[in-house]
């Protein structure tokens, strides 16, 4: 098994690291893809969309003509997990909290809304546990995160909260074969999320 990692910009080290391990929970032999360029694409049994700046991500994937191509193979089925930027560019619907709507590359692919920074900036950031439905508990590292405010279609929440000023957001999200994170599973050493998508691999 080959589980590809979007390596333009942002975490991915850390999702390196997180999945190897994750394999190794699971007792999958197979390996870690730096993704870098379109011919990365071809050797993928899946896809992490990491962290980081999301419309550094997009353009990142316009320049090197991944946007479209890695949007297309995600559509037909190609296992992904976004986290925190990469749920952003996997959305249908983006907005800013304080832009309001915005321009930015994106794949569009799960059927999700989400506000960025949705609570606030770097320093607005924290840490909680949620619970996973299905799947019991984990450490959630929220960074200048985005919020999943909307779903439809077959998009359900796996991980919701109450925030003080927002309401009900989802934190987790799943469609198909697509699960779309706010937060950074990576910054507390959780493999859940990587654990599931091995799953969606094997299935």
């Amino acid at each position: 098994m080959r589980i590809g990692v979007l390596a333009l910009q942002g975490d991915y080290m850390d999702h390196v690291e997180i999945t190897r391990k994750a394999l190794q929970t699971k007792k999958v032999s197979g390996g870690v893809v730096l993704v870098k360029d379109k011919d990365s694409l071809k050797s993928i049994d899946a896809i992490i969309i990491p962290g980081g700046e999301s419309t550094v991500i997009g353009r990142l994937l316009e320049r090197t003509g991944m946007l479209e191509e890695l949007g297309s193979i995600i559509a037909g089925g190609l296992p992904a997990l976004g986290t925190c930027a990469g749920a952003i560019l996997m959305a249908k619907k983006v907005r800013d909290k304080v832009a309001g709507e915005v321009k930015q590359p994106i794949m569009g692919v799960m059927s999700i809304g989400v506000l960025r920074n949705a609570f606030g900036r770097q320093r607005e950031s924290f840490e909680m546990e949620l619970e996973v439905g299905g799947y019991g508990r984990i450490r959630a590292a929220f960074i200048r995160a985005p919020a999943i405010v909307e779903l439809w279609g077959d998009a359900r929440e796996l991980s919701w909260f109450e925030h003080p000023e927002i309401g009900r957001v989802a934190a987790l999200a799943v469609e198909g074969s697509m699960i779309a994170s706010a937060f950074h599973p990576e910054i507390t050493g959780e493999t859940l999320l990587h654990e599931i998508l091995i799953d969606m691999v094997k299935r």
